[in-house]
């Protein structure tokens, strides 16, 4: 296992090592500044990526049929909704994470 460990970059090698630690050692605060960072960065990412391809069909079929252009819109502004609550709910919980931890 070590040896797929000395393989990885430095940065994922370091975080590798401080994981590690005692839990003794770990700062709770430093872990879950941590854990919002990635909480927030992997909650937008997907959401992103969803709006990004909704948008893109729609503007597409939008094109094809411009005569129902309206109905794809208003679809399409509700679909962002619903994905953007993702965002939001990523956003409670790293906050929760940041103002829990004592």
């Amino acid at each position: 296992m070590f040896e797929i460990l000395s393989n990885l970059p430095a940065a994922a090698s370091a975080f590798i090592a401080f994981a590690g630690e005692t839990a003794s050692g770990i700062d709770p605060k430093a872990m879950a500044a941590l854990a919002a960072g990635i909480a927030i960065g992997l909650g937008a990412l997907g959401p992103g990526l969803g709006m990004g391809i909704a948008t893109a069909h729609a503007v597409d079929a939008g094109a094809r049929q411009p005569e129902v252009f309206g109905k794809i819109q208003t679809l399409l502004l509700t679909a962002i909704v619903f994905i953007e609550s993702i965002a939001i709910y990523a956003l409670v919980v790293a906050l929760l994470l940041i103002f829990t931890v004592s």
